[in-house]
């Protein structure tokens, strides 16, 4: 079951708000609890209409994470091709944030694409 913090799920529903219509990307960190708790955002990383991507070689080698978080400006929260791509190199858990960006249009999938359970925590 995978867990994740309040704080990050409403920090990655904003950061979709604020980013639409454009996607949004960043990876995912998890604390000692193997709770996701914080989202990183990279530099030089694209946000497009319909794409968004990661400049891999920004990341902080010091800094493990857990998966990855982007956006998808429209109701369909399952992996595209593209995504499935990306999880295959960035860990193992990946959120995919679906418009309207809210608690409930959101889901949790492995690397994969196989839906995960998650749970809220506070």
């Amino acid at each position: 079951m995978i867990k994740i913090k309040r704080t990050a799920l409403e920090f990655m529903l904003n950061l979709a708000r604020n980013m639409y219509p454009r996607e949004f990307i960043g990876l995912l960190r998890e604390n000692n609890k193997k709770e996701i708790y914080e989202v990183l955002l990279l530099p030089r990383s694209t946000y497009g209409r319909n794409f968004s991507s990661l400049d891999h070689y920004m990341a902080p080698y010091t800094v493990k994470y857990a998966g990855s978080v982007h956006s998808h400006p429209s109701p369909n929260p399952r992996p595209s091709a593209g995504d499935l791509l990306s999880f295959s190199s960035t860990g193992g858990v990946h959120i995919i944030i679906a418009y309207p960006f809210t608690e409930y249009s959101f889901a949790v999938y492995n690397k994969k694409g196989e839906p995960l359970e998650f749970e809220v925590v506070e």
